[in-house]
């Protein structure tokens, strides 16, 4: 069943997609989305044992010496759910444990500027959740992970930002790209500008990050934890930076294919918008959640001149904008590979066989 080297079986699921306007200041809305996720959060950032987890006083302190416009929304954060140790050391995002996923990520700027990106990773692992906030007065909208953390997003100053995972088993010291992301899309005014905000920030494992403002200007960063990061004007990233340097990883979610197919679609001319989102929910750039546990959650269509996002799937879109102030929800019945009990308890982020990350 499926392309998976690791035992597997099918299972019905709902993924609960909902848009939850979290208002001007973390409060009660993002509290009741934290502490409905947080005991699987909980077991993943201990799975390698609370000593692993870096204290309160270093997590804060990270975040004062290298995102500190974001410290009086993370102390209120921390307050509205709960004000505890292990909570507040958790929603730092400062070197938490190694996370894996696959992604494809293409700009465009025909007829208008576009991102737009599959996120792929496994559903039972998913938030599902369209976060909107207000925080210190910028509206930003994205899919959330981590708490307050964003895999990619767009906010009212017209820039729109998508990470994958860059293919490479390095681990140093720094924050999770969630925060990274939220701190780019709240803090950065231009694509210029959040090149010169990533070019400071320490990042924990390899990650390729596609930004693009609403003047069409773009780049893909490639960001590490052992060098500098490298600022590149490509229009599309997978899963590597440059060249291989973990196979099995590459071959597991098809990155040189993908790849590929996303260089021939923003070379050839004349390829816009709507190709790129039919292209998107279509192999190879579409992941089967029964071919793999690692399956196309979703396909986010980012347009940072007007502030929108639109989730996008083969029979469904859920238009949704960064200036709403509204929840609603969307649940998605699937399909979907999971692996057996035994595999998900010897997994570990780097295993050779690439499964869930637990």
């Amino acid at each position: 069943m499926g392309h998976e080297q690791f035992a597997v079986h099918e299972i019905e699921m709902c993924l609960p997609f909902r848009c939850v306007d979290a208002g001007d200041q973390p409060g009660a809305a993002v509290a009741a989305e934290f502490a409905h996720a947080w005991p699987a959060y909980r077991r993943w950032y201990l799975h390698e044992g609370e000593s692993e987890r870096r204290s309160y006083t270093e997590s804060r302190h990270a975040l004062t010496r290298w995102m500190p416009e974001l410290v009086h929304d993370f102390d209120t954060l921390v307050d509205a759910v709960g004000g505890q140790d292990l909570e507040a050391r958790f929603l730092s995002h400062w070197c938490p444990p190694p996370l894996v996923s696959a992604c494809s990520m293409v700009m465009t700027s025909f007829p208008e500027p576009l991102l737009i990106r599959n996120y792929d990773y496994p559903p039972l692992l998913s938030d599902s959740l369209a976060l909107r906030t207000h925080w210190s007065g910028r509206s930003i909208i994205g899919m959330s992970d981590c708490g307050w953390g964003l895999m990619d997003g767009v906010s009212d100053h017209g820039i729109a930002v998508a990470v994958a995972f860059g293919g490479r088993r390095n681990i140093g010291e720094g924050f999770g790209i969630g925060l990274v992301v939220r701190y780019v899309l709240q803090v950065a005014t231009s694509t210029a500008h959040a090149i010169e905000l990533l070019s400071r920030i320490p990042v924990q494992m390899s990650y390729n990050l596609a930004v693009i403002d609403s003047s069409g200007d773009h780049r893909v960063v490639h960001l590490a934890p052992d060098h500098r990061p490298i600022v590149t004007r490509a229009a599309s990233a997978a899963n590597r930076q440059g060249h291989t340097e973990w196979p099995e990883h590459a071959e597991y979610c098809n990155t040189l294919e993908r790849e590929e197919w996303m260089a021939v679609l923003t070379s050839t001319p004349g390829v816009g918008a709507a190709r790129l989102k039919y292209e998107f929910l279509q192999p190879p750039l579409h992941r089967s959640m029964l071919e793999s546990t690692w399956g196309t959650l979703y396909t986010a269509a980012y347009s940072p001149s007007v502030g929108s996002l639109s989730l996008l799937w083969s029979d469904d879109e859920w238009h949704l904008s960064v200036y709403g102030d509204h929840s609603e929800r969307r649940p998605r019945t699937v399909r979907t590979l999971v692996p057996e009990p035994s595999v998900v308890r010897s997994a570990m982020p780097h295993d050779r066989r690439v499964p869930m990350v637990i």
